[in-house]
């Protein structure tokens, strides 16, 4: 059927717009009109295609027979599962972690080491006040925890007056002040809050600045909150002869320099090209003058920077 002249004009204004839209030259504008629809279809071939298949009818008999015929093979994983879940086959009997012996843990369930870690918490100073604290100790899963809560000779929990009566005189009267520069984790874990991560976490960071100089550098321990913090104030003191360790800024490396809490990355990359640039550092003043070094930053990290 012959076209009218009125769809004739459309056509003709159409490819007009596209032109100037496009810029296309004639031969182009034809090509897009022809590339157009086969766009289309292969954009939305897809989803339709997705659609139709979705709302077919499937026929899942044949794979529910062979599911069926492996359900039937599986039967030794269920058992031997329910024979390694352990836990709940076991006799769990009353027991306090401040007196049980690793033996008593491993009946009730424990793995070796772990009762093994729990003994060696106690050794060291450590004690169990309520049921919760025995989930202070690594490893120790919370859904084993939950079935062992029950028969753990232990409160659920005390009055913070009872409790820091309690706490305080212990530590008053087995505690001794120790230097914090120089104590190792098993003193530290008797403070009441310091568990072996938290330890570990003061004594690595005390490595990495060089040493404590005031007690208010505990508050830059991570994990460590104010009252763990004022507590462990009042049971150290810091030598008054201390020096703590000095990096020379005259040689120390980027990756040297970055170690440092105080200095890190980035301000490190800033020393050594000033260094290239001026040559050595006559004093330690004279770090002021790198822009990245405000005056806050310049005295914390003064007490453990050196020239030689």
């Amino acid at each position: 059927m012959p076209r009218s002249k009125q769809d004739v004009y459309s056509v003709s204004r159409f490819k007009s717009w596209i032109r100037s839209f496009f810029g296309f030259s004639r031969t182009e504008t034809n090509a897009f009109l022809i590339l157009l629809p086969l766009m289309l279809v292969l954009i939305f071939s897809e989803p339709i295609y997705q659609y139709w298949f979705v709302h077919q009818p499937h026929d899942y008999s044949a794979e529910k027979k062979q599911l069926d015929s492996l359900m039937t093979t599986w039967k030794w994983e269920r058992d031997s599962v329910v024979k390694e879940s352990g836990t709940s086959a076991r006799k769990l009997f009353s027991f306090d972690p401040n007196q049980s012996t690793t033996k008593e843990f491993m009946d009730l369930g424990f793995d070796k080491s772990l009762a093994s870690r729990i003994v060696n918490y106690r050794t060291k100073g450590g004690k169990f006040l309520v049921k919760r604290d025995l989930m202070k100790i690594y490893e120790i899963d919370s859904s084993f925890y939950q079935k062992l809560r029950p028969f753990i000779n232990l409160p659920d929990s005390i009055s913070k007056r009872k409790s820091i009566q309690k706490v305080g005189v212990k530590e008053r009267t087995f505690v001794a002040k120790f230097d914090l520069n120089k104590a190792d984790s098993s003193q530290l874990i008797k403070i009441y809050g310091i568990g072996t991560k938290l330890s570990q976490r003061i004594i690595v960071y005390r490595e990495k600045l060089g040493g404590y100089i005031s007690d208010s550098q505990l508050k830059e321990v991570y994990g460590l909150d104010s009252t763990v913090v004022n507590e462990l104030i009042s049971k150290s003191f810091i030598g008054k002869d201390f020096q703590p360790r000095q990096i020379n800024v005259n040689v120390a490396t980027e990756k040297e320099l970055g170690a440092h809490p105080y200095i890190k990355y980035k301000l490190a990359k800033a020393i050594v090209a000033y260094r290239m640039q001026h040559g050595l550092f006559a004093s330690v003043d004279e770090l002021n003058k790198i822009t990245l070094i405000d005056g806050r930053t310049f005295s914390k990290m003064r007490p453990y920077i050196a020239l030689q």
